[in-house]
This record gives structure tokens, sequence and C-alpha cells, in this order.
């Protein structure tokens, strides 16, 4: 029973990466202000996208908004906002559960 609970709660997560990262390439033009052709997972924030540090605020804050979920960013760091994949990666394993 506890296998199925655990591939559950797996199935879960990469369901929300996906929604994650979906939410980031539907948000970085905004956030941006600029087009931006499809956004590979391993593009770098800064470096590839120019984003600033006040844009990652704002596309983390619009994700939470579009996504309905609130995220947990007290622990983020330098590793977390080095590409699309890390961010998308952190966002998804740091989602506040409300009871």
């Amino acid at each position: 029973m506890e296998d199925t609970a655990v591939q559950s709660k797996v199935q879960h997560d990469i369901e929300l990466r996906g929604r994650v990262f979906a939410g980031i390439g539907e948000l970085l033009p905004r956030v941006l202000k600029r087009d931006l052709p499809e956004v590979p997972e391993n593009a770098c924030l800064f470096d590839d996208l120019g984003l600033t540090s006040a844009g990652t605020l704002e596309l983390i804050l619009e994700l939470e908004e579009s996504l309905d979920l609130q995220v947990d960013v007290e622990e983020i760091g330098e590793d977390d906002l080095r590409s699309v994949a890390s961010l998308a990666d952190f966002i998804a394993g740091h989602v506040i559960v409300e009871d």
C-alpha cells in the first residue's frame, strides 16, 4: 500500500512540475515584456533570457496566481535560479499545502 502512495505522490509531482514548466514558458514573455521562441529547459534564466532578480520575483508571483498555488521561497538559492528546469524543480518541490 505504501508503494502505491509513493508512486501516486511521484506521479503528482511529475504532473505539477510539467504544469510549472508550461506556466514558466507562458509567463516569461509577459514578465520580460518581449516575445520569446520556445524556451528550452536548460535555458539560463539570467544569461540566456535576461531575467532580473525583480523579474524572478514577478515570475514566481505570476506562477502562484496562474497555477493557484503558494510556493515556499525561504530556501530558494542561486542554483535553483540557474535554468528554467531548476526553477521548475524548485517550485514543484516547495509548494505549500494548505490544510
